[in-house]
């Protein structure tokens, strides 16, 4: 043991006060600085070095201690190139607080439990070490970071220790602690688990750094706190702590809490910066460790807190995981500014409740993943509020309802998915994105509840695979929506049940007044009959596919379906209802109804009737109708719905170039018994409706506007009956000058589905318009043929009658 007396101690007692202060400086959460009282302090000769503290001391011989080490001072502290200064001993410290410099020269290293360096300025030279790794000591008292035997998983400390027993569904080990020091770490890191209750085989947790540079730390070595190796035998450690403040951090170096590898990696370890400026060449890492027993479950992230920015990452280095960080809570008083969640890390909020808030971005990359919620328990509400949420090849998972609050959304190759559950209180999840929303190579938001979607701005789905769905779809606010070429729009979810996602009776024929007279306030209600709506949005550009039940676009200005694009309700109507077709026995079944009757089926000598007509052909509001066999083994969809604007917001234009359609299925197969016996073909379902708000109508060549029944089945099935396609015009001008509101040079469609082998074909449904004014006849409000006149409120031709001989100007010319 060293002196306590020898030369510079009375430097030391004048320097007393001072030191003091410096050491305060250096003191982080748990840790105890060293000072001149100190009975394990030691001079420069005591390290066989040559000059003092308070000078500089050149230390240029191997030192191992066998205790705690304290050194202060006001000078300079030169470990030479290649020499060692070591203490071999889980949770042994050395402490160094000098006024001056630290230089840690070429491939020199300091090696303890946990290590503290304090001065001016701090030289880490060309690959030169300060290394905890695998020299923790004991982990906080009541922390579960050290797994139970004997699954060989790995330890927990910033994320999760892996586990590859499969029977362990939750994938981890060790779990997390120290969440509340995020900003000062101080914790070692935990051992890993073992493959025998007798001994423990698991690595050890990294211990403990604090680097502390009034003005410049240049890292050109390392920087180390990871956990050790496990083996196959047991699980790696877990990293441990790191705490970094210098006016200006930089190098080429690496500063690391990485979990240990082991047949269960360890989780990695917590990091704190707190620096004017970081040159980007330093590498900073908490990455878990590699599982050997699994190597796609690697140990999860640690957390890296950067005090000046106030900011949150969470990087796995892309280590592929299934082992979550979990994120445990969120300040409130002093908002975070940025969360990044990146390589390949799983970030988990398992709270009930709670909102993530941050004055910046929120960004995942890289594989990156957030979770709230728990699978299991779909329960939790949530709230994401940030200026910007940017997710490029990364995955947000919501078990409940989520709230989302940002100016700016961009996702590319990303995931949203909301999995609700059963419970009312979670049943509609909202994103709120005010400026832009922009969705690029295969990014999908999908929802198996209901989902709103607010913004003020931009919407747009850029290309093939960008999509959002959900079970209802409510779409508002925005000023153009853009849907793009293979992109889509759609409610219900892909195998959902049509007619109760609906929400529209199948067996009423009682018009619901919303389809008429929407409501203004475009808010989510689960009264509503619509699937999918989109309400007080300016401009609506389809160039891909816009699919829903019960499709409704209330108070837009203009609706363009490109050459490529659609919007379609078709199969998307009643499995059964009104005009349900009906089947017999051994026999073929007939064709649903709507508009017209559906055609009657013929198999095997018999013959069964078509479902019945249904509906007002001046304003219609009725799904579809289907039919199937009597064994229930195939059931046929009738078309579904399509409202465009209303009567007190009709639809400024309505230009087409593609197709908009509310067909009837076609049963792609043939009924079969059990035993495996043909049974006949169902019949086809029915058109549904297509109803139009408008004041004018641009239908391009090649476009085609449907509601058209599905084709009976191959073995004498019946063709449906076609549906119904209403315009109901407004602001129809009847001054001298004829206006005109409607250029078809399309088709539309209600027709009758065709009947097969015997079967009959469905009739055709209706196309109607709305009464035209005096002077005009037809669907499209025309003028009447010259020498034709009508002074009656209608649309048949049949008004239009001739002149009278009377009423037509003299021939004879009278002069003055």
């Amino acid at each position: 043991m060293p002196s306590m007396l020898n030369h510079g101690n009375l430097s030391r007692w004048i320097l007393l006060p001072t030191i003091v202060c410096l050491i305060e400086l250096l003191q982080v959460k748990g840790s105890t600085p060293c000072n001149s009282f100190s009975h394990n302090s030691f001079s420069c000769n005591d390290l066989k070095g040559v000059g003092s503290f308070n000078t500089t001391c050149f230390i240029n011989s191997d030192a191992v201690l066998s205790n705690d080490l304290c050194i202060y001072g006001t000078g300079n502290l030169h470990l030479s190139p290649n020499k060692n200064l070591t203490c071999p001993i889980k949770g042994c410290q050395i402490s160094v607080n000098l006024s001056g410099d630290i230089d840690v020269g070429s491939r020199a290293s300091i090696i303890a439990g946990s290590i503290k360096l304090s001065a001016t300025n701090i030289f880490l030279k060309h690959k030169s070490i300060v290394n905890t790794t695998s020299l923790g000591g004991g982990p906080p008292s009541q922390t579960s970071g050290t797994p139970p035997c004997c699954e060989k998983a790995g330890g927990g400390h910033g994320g999760r220790g892996a586990s590859c027993v499969k029977m362990n569904r939750t994938n981890w080990g060790g779990d997390v602690y120290a969440w509340s020091t995020l900003s000062d770490p101080w914790s070692y890191g935990s051992k890993g688990g073992t493959a025998s209750s007798e001994k423990e085989y698991g690595g050890d947790g990294g211990g403990r750094v604090a680097l502390w540079a009034n003005k410049s730390l240049v890292v050109e070595g390392f920087v180390l706190a990871e956990g050790g190796e496990g083996g196959k035998v047991g699980g790696g450690g877990s990293g441990g702590s790191i705490v970094i403040h210098a006016f200006k951090l930089t190098g080429n170096g690496t500063i690391s809490a990485a979990g240990g590898p082991g047949w269960g990696g360890g989780g990695g370890g917590r990091i704190s910066t707190e620096c004017y400026s970081i040159q980007q060449d330093v590498t900073i890492s908490v990455h878990g460790g590699r599982s050997h027993g699994c190597p796609q479950n690697a140990g999860g992230a640690g957390t890296i807190y950067d005090k000046s920015l106030q900011t949150l990452k969470v990087s796995n280095e892309n280590f592929t995981t299934r082992t979550e960080t979990p994120l445990l809570g969120f300040p409130v008083s002093i908002l975070w500014s940025n969360v990044l969640v990146e390589g390949a890390a799983q970030v988990l909020v398992p709270l009930l409740w709670t909102r993530v808030q941050v004055t910046g971005q929120i960004k995942l990359i890289d594989g990156g993943s957030i979770c709230f919620g728990l699978s299991e328990n779909p329960i939790s509400e949530f709230e994401l509020v940030a200026e910007e949420l940017l997710m490029s090849d990364s995955v947000i998972k919501v078990y409940g309802a989520f709230r989302m609050y940002v100016k700016m959304l961009l996702m590319w190759d990303s995931k949203i998915r909301i999995e609700g559950g059963h419970n009312e209180d979670v049943r509609v999840s909202m994103l709120e994105v005010r400026n832009l929303v922009v969705l690029k190579q295969n990014s999908v938001i999908s929802s198996n509840a209901d989902l709103v979607i607010y913004g003020q701005g931009l919407l747009n789905l850029s290309g093939s695979g960008d999509g959002i769905k959900a079970r209802r779809l409510f779409l508002s606010l925005f000023y153009n929506i853009l849907v793009g070429p293979g992109s889509f729009l759609q409610a219900p979810l892909d195998g959902s049940e049509n007619s109760s996602d609906a929400q529209l009776s199948c067996e009423s024929q009682a018009c619901p007044n919303e389809l008429i007279m929407p409501p203004d306030d475009c808010h989510a209600n689960s009264s509503l009959s619509f699937t999918l709506q989109i309400c007080r949005v300016e401009d609506i550009i389809v160039s891909g596919v816009v699919k829903g039940s019960v499709i409704h676009i209330h108070r837009a200005r203009t609706v363009a379906i490109n050459m490529e694009g659609t919007i379609s309700a078709s199969e998307l109507g009643c499995k059964e209802g009104i005009g349900k077709g009906k089947f017999l026995t051994n026999g073929a079944g007939g064709g649903a109804g709507h508009g017209g009757k559906g055609g009657s089926g013929f198999y095997n000598g018999l013959s069964v009737d078509g479902g019945r007509t249904y509906g007002d052909p001046d304003l219609p509001c009725e799904l579809g109708s289907g039919t199937g066999s009597s064994s229930g083994s195939e059931k046929v969809s009738g078309g579904g719905m399509i409202v465009v604007g209303s009567m007190k917001w009709p639809l400024s234009k309505l230009e087409m170039h593609g197709s908009l359609s509310a067909d009837g299925q076609s049963p792609l197969y043939d009924s079969v018994k059990s035993n495996g016996s043909l049974t006949g073909g169902p019949g086809g379902g029915s058109g549904g409706t297509i109803l139009l708000f408008l004041q004018s109508l641009v239908l391009k060549e090649n476009s085609s506007l449907s509601a058209a029944g599905g084709s009976g089945g191959p073995h004498g099935g019946g063709g449906g009956g076609g549906g119904r396609v209403h315009f109901h015009w407004s602001n129809i001008a009847t001054g001298d000058e004829y206006v005109k509101i409607a250029s078809v040079n399309g088709t539309i469609l209600s027709s009758g589905g065709k009947g097969n082998a015997g079967g009959r074909s469905g009739e055709d449904g209706s196309i109607t318009g709305k009464k035209c004014p005096k002077g005009l006849y037809g669907t499209f409000c025309r003028e009447c043929p010259i020498g034709t006149y009508k002074d009656v409120v209608g649309s048949n031709s049949s008004l239009c009658v001739p002149c009278s001989l009377d009423s037509l100007p003299s021939a004879q010319t009278s002069f003055m």
